[in-house]
């Protein structure tokens, strides 16, 4: 018997996923022919706020153990909606609700999530397709260059690849003012060899003068850091960049500055009057006192990061505006910002921000920090609109991150499946083809170490400060990081390579995610497999657009060492085996076990003959076949 429904079918949802506004979805839902429903069942369809909307269904066919009832909706809104089916039969009322990833029936459920985005959303083309790559400045790479005007404060250290500096002071407070040099011009020493790599394009953590290394705490948002360059350097690099095919995006940090800034200057660093100093600075309503000036609202309490004000018309005006920050880095040829902590910026301020940006080029982009399921977030009481069109062309996928990690250490792989394709489902299209898909970032552990290494989240920083893999934790979360990449480089979106991940780098929780990159000490044979995933990736043309779905799984095959997934094209699916053991594994009879494709061939890693497919350990393999329908 067939499911009563289920969303991942295009018999039951005759559009995969979200929907763009004024696109016609026919549902239907199979009911069993011993059931007599009083009256024609309906669609109950509704978003938060508005009233329930009942669409009749009506007999679309007849098939040998059920009738299928049908309706088609037109999408007018570009929101969240939520729907379930209803009948009556008999005077009682019946409910059909979601009650696993994706099926529909008869008992208790939850409802199941239509996203409706705006008609006119379309996300950058330069993206889609490539290979981003994630560099933390302080410790990509060290030109050696004599940089100018360096504030004070700071620790210069020549030990490249120490171990940053993590022990607090005698007030608890850890200052993160130890440098090791990286810089622009080091960046653009190294523009070929990312090029060989595959990269596409350059995330950089962020660039502003700040008086730590992270530099998550602005001081001055019109000015680089002064030991990674000048504006003019910067300018230099996106133009070096270009030569390459490379684009550069930024890390735009807006929901709070640094205490010892231009703007709050608590320090008192600064020549103009800050918002710490006096209330008649121009900049004190940027922020938000409690009791001036010693306690104000602050980044999750932290003092040296006070909170702004996102929406006050002159800091609106000051990021956001002709003359503002957005437009100012965009001129010097940034392609476009990722944004700090999401969740964090209002709506407005989000509406304001990503106006502006599209304004200066449709083709820049905004990528938000988001680490839940996006299109149904919540913060602080309200309901994000990231996703509909008028915010985000994108985020950082964390969901898949934890998919691919789960799997690749043993998780069942029903799991993996549905994680991802909740995420494909709840997504608009535009938004999956530039999803920033990453195993590690500077705010997490290492992957190698994730999958190698011993669990960290109980340890102590003194404990992760010095712990290395052995020779065979290394080998073994080598091994597994090659597994978790090929699915990261082959699902749906942009895979991500944090700095070093391809080298073979380590390191546990912050800081010691943020090493420095190992040049002369790298891992060779991780970098050539990287590089040959981003060569496989490209010469895929069906990496930018078409439908993913799983094609083998723990239910058809009982190897579930094992996943499968299509990328769809117009006139071949390319279908990625990845395999997560030690083992080799053969899989035999693919007519049998892919009985929906015909006309197999090789394609790209592994083997594939005689009608049967083998997948080296840890390794994938990838062939194209005609789908049947």
């Amino acid at each position: 018997m067939k499911p009563v429904y289920d969303t991942w079918h295009l018999s039951y949802k005759s559009i995969f996923g979200a929907l763009r506004q004024y696109e016609t979805c026919r549902f239907s839902i199979r009911l069993s022919k011993d059931i007599r429903p009083d009256f024609p069942p309906v669609l109950v369809l509704f978003r938060t706020g508005f009233k329930e909307r009942f669409i009749p269904m009506y007999v679309s066919g007849e098939e040998e153990e059920c009738f299928v009832y049908s309706c088609d909706f037109t999408a007018r809104y570009s929101d969240v909606h939520y729907y379930y089916f209803s009948y009556t039969s008999g005077g009682i009322r019946h409910y059909i609700k979601k009650v696993n990833s994706h099926e529909g029936a008869e008992r208790e459920g939850d409802l199941f999530q239509l996203t409706v985005y705006e008609n006119d959303y379309e996300t950058p083309d330069f993206l889609k397709g490539g290979v981003m790559y994630q560099i933390f400045p302080d410790r990509f790479c060290k030109s050696g260059k004599v940089h100018e005007n360096i504030p004070e404060g700071r620790v210069l250290r020549d030990d490249w690849g120490g171990t940053p500096y993590y022990r607090p002071d005698h007030n608890g407070h850890v200052w993160n003012n130890d440098y090791f040099g990286g810089d622009f011009a080091g960046i653009q020493s190294k523009l070929e060899y990312l090029h060989d790599l595959g990269v596409t394009c350059i995330y950089l953590n962020p660039i502003f003068e700040s008086h730590e290394n992270h530099r998550y705490n602005t001081a001055d948002y019109m000015k680089a850091d002064p030991l990674l360059g000048t504006n003019e350097e910067f300018e230099e690099l996106c133009q070096e960049a270009q030569k390459y095919g490379i684009s550069i995006i930024l890390d735009g940090v807006f929901s709070h500055t640094g205490a010892d800034s231009v703007y709050f200057n608590k320090n008192g660093r600064y020549p103009e009057v800050g918002a710490y100093q006096s209330k008649e600075s121009k900049y004190y309503d940027w922020y938000t006192f409690i009791n001036y000036p010693n306690v104000y609202e602050a980044w999750w309490g932290i003092d040296t990061l006070p909170n702004v004000c996102e929406n006050n018309e002159d800091y609106t005006e000051f990021i956001c505006g002709d003359d503002g920050v957005l437009h100012y880095w965009l001129s010097k040829g940034a392609a476009g910002f990722r944004l700090d902590v999401a969740d964090e910026l209002p709506d407005q301020f989000l509406n304001n921000l990503r106006k502006s940006v599209k304004n200066f080029g449709k083709d820049k982009i905004v990528i938000g920090e988001v680490w839940e399921d996006a299109s149904n977030k919540e913060s602080y009481g309200v309901k994000r609109r990231y996703l509909l069109g008028d915010q985000l062309d994108s985020v950082m996928n964390y969901p898949f991150r934890e998919a691919i990690i789960n799997f690749v250490k043993g998780g069942e792989p029903r799991h993996f499946i549905d994680s991802i394709m909740t995420i494909l489902e709840h997504y608009p299209k535009p938004t999956i083809d530039v999803l920033m898909n990453f195993v590690s970032t500077h705010d997490i552990e290492r992957a190698i170490n994730r999958l190698g290494g011993e669990y960290c989240d109980d340890k102590t920083k003194d404990w992760m400060a010095e712990k290395y893999l052995t020779d065979e934790q290394y080998a073994h979360g080598k091994n597994l990081l090659k597994a978790a990449m090929a699915l990261q480089f082959f699902l749906p979106g942009v895979p991500s390579i944090y700095y070093g991940d391809e080298a073979g780098l380590q390191g546990y929780k912050d800081p010691f995610n943020r090493r420095c990159y190992p040049w002369g000490k790298e891992d060779k044979e991780l970098i050539a497999y990287v590089s040959e995933l981003s060569r496989v990736r490209k010469a895929i043309p069906n990496m930018k657009k078409g439908r993913t779905y799983f094609v083998i799984n723990d239910e058809n095959i009982a190897d579930n060492r094992l996943i499968g997934f299509t990328r769809e094209g117009e006139d071949r699916d390319y279908i990625v085996f990845v395999n997560r053991s030690g083992d080799e594994v053969c899989l035999k009879d693919l007519a049998a076990n892919l009985p929906r494709f015909t006309d197999f061939r090789p394609a790209y890693g592994g083997a594939c003959e005689n009608d049967s497919l083998t997948v080296a350990p840890y390794g994938y393999t990838i062939i194209s076949a005609k789908f049947l329908g």
